[in-house]
């Protein structure tokens, strides 16, 4: 056996059998014959705005460190893949086996470290080979083989921002250390004063633009999730604004009754209760 030949580790019965209960399930949901009505007239354009959904709502669980939250969604998640496979299997011709085989086929070809005998000197190497092997799927199938053609548009601009920057990476285009990421969002930050400066509006927004992606590279090259971040700071920021409100109410009055001075007052008040916990 070589050394490359990966030990296949048998699947738990108790995988199996939570698998084959799900997809009857779904299987009866869709079913015309005493099926659920909602399920029965969905289609694969219906079903996908559903699965973006549950993924902003696991990110979400993942952000508040909810594990029940985030194997709930992870259900959710699951059930909207077969479901949608179950749809297709009815005139797309394809259904949730071929799903299977065909992500089963690429991560065997995307790992020849594993099921090859290529050898790699870490996870960089790793996610080069990676790109490579994409590049060569898209030229095989005739599409475009740009590095950064996988990212999809649709993805929220934070997050798109962060996967450009690691596509490019990826391909060796990066700075070899913090100090240029670091030079680059000081060099963005006195072009956007700047452009407020200018009063340009076009230009305003456009060094804006600049001056996010150079700190969602910084975020990248610290290996922190920008979206993640963002996520905790928004949290942050709703609770102590509701303190704010709380307080204000006890005091008889609006948000837009108050002082700033007040509004600071408390806003502090919840800072040092947040530090203290």
């Amino acid at each position: 056996m070589s050394e490359h030949t990966p030990v296949e580790r048998p699947v738990p019965q108790e995988w199996v059998q939570a698998m084959e209960r799900l997809m009857q399930v779904v299987d009866t949901l869709r079913n015309p014959d005493g099926g659920c009505p909602w399920d029965i007239k969905q289609t694969v354009e219906s079903l996908a705005p559903h699965l973006v959904e549950e993924s902003h709502e696991m990110a979400d669980a993942v952000a508040r460190g909810d594990s029940d939250g985030i194997c709930e969604e992870l259900g959710d998640l699951l059930m909207g893949v077969l479901m949608i496979g179950r749809v297709a299997s009815e005139g797309r011709g394809f259904d949730t086996a071929d799903i299977a085989r065909g992500i089963v086929a690429k991560l065997i070809r995307r790992h020849p470290h594993v099921y090859g005998e290529v050898e790699v000197d870490g996870s960089g190497q790793v996610l080069r080979n990676w790109e490579a092997i994409k590049l060569q799927e898209k030229k095989d199938k005739g599409e475009e083989q740009s590095t950064l053609s996988g990212v999809p548009r649709s993805l929220p601009a934070l997050l798109r921002a962060y996967r450009v920057g690691q596509k490019a990476s990826h391909a060796g285009f990066d700075w070899p250390d913090m100090s240029g990421p670091s030079e680059k969002v000081e060099e963005e930050w006195q072009e956007f004063q700047q452009a407020i400066e200018s009063g340009d509006k076009t230009r305003q927004t456009e060094e804006l633009g600049d001056l996010l992606f150079s700190v969602v590279n910084m975020a990248r090259k610290l290996k922190i999730e920008p979206e993640l971040a963002l996520r905790g700071t928004i949290e942050k920021f709703t609770q102590r604004f509701r303190h704010v409100e709380l307080g204000l109410q006890s005091e008889g009055k609006l948000p837009q009754d108050a002082t700033l001075e007040e509004m600071d007052r408390l806003w502090d008040q919840a800072k040092q209760a947040q530090s203290s916990e």
